[in-house]
Order: structure tokens, then sequence, then C-alpha cells
């Protein structure tokens, strides 16, 4: 298996996510190649909690535009983990 700090690369803290954390699902930003149980693996070990579930989605890039050019912002993988009930990890308590 893999570094749990190759799979996890942040979390992801907004208004709704917030709403997640009080029925125990945590979302992070993970790697592309990253599985279902790579993640749970690399949660496990870096927060000493137990998985109870993992869902994956890729997010895809949108169009930008900057003046009369214009790209796409990159692709990315999002996890939402859910821990078993009455654990909680202490990044998302700040």
């Amino acid at each position: 298996m893999r570094n749990p700090h190759e799979v996890l690369i942040k979390p992801i803290v907004t208004e709704k996510t917030t709403g997640l954390i009080e029925v125990n699902k945590y979302t992070f930003k993970v790697d592309g190649e990253a599985n279902k149980i790579e993640i749970k693996y690399a949660v496990e070990n870096a927060f000493k909690v137990d998985v109870v579930d993992v869902k994956t989605l890729k997010v895809p890039g949108k169009k930008k535009r900057q003046g009369r050019s214009q790209g796409y912002t990159s692709a990315w993988k999002k996890a939402i983990v859910t821990i078993k009930s009455g654990q909680r990890l202490p990044i998302f308590e700040e």
C-alpha cells in the first residue's frame, strides 16, 4: 500500500461538507489513481479511526477564460469517507 500522505491530498472544508461532518462523513481531495481500498487504508492509518464506507467521484475541469485565451482547470478526484459513529477527525474540528 502507498503512503497515506500520497493518497490524501487535502481535506475539503466548505459549507456543504461541514454539514456532512454531523453525520460522520468527511470529504477529501485524493490522488486521481487511488481506489477505495487505498483511500480507506490511508484514512484509517493517518487518523486512527474505523472507516465504514468510501464514496468517490471525479470532478471534471471547468472552462476558464482570461482575456482572449481560454483553457481548463485540472480535473480531480473527491472521496467522501464515512467513519464509525462516535469517532471524530481532529483536522476538521479546528
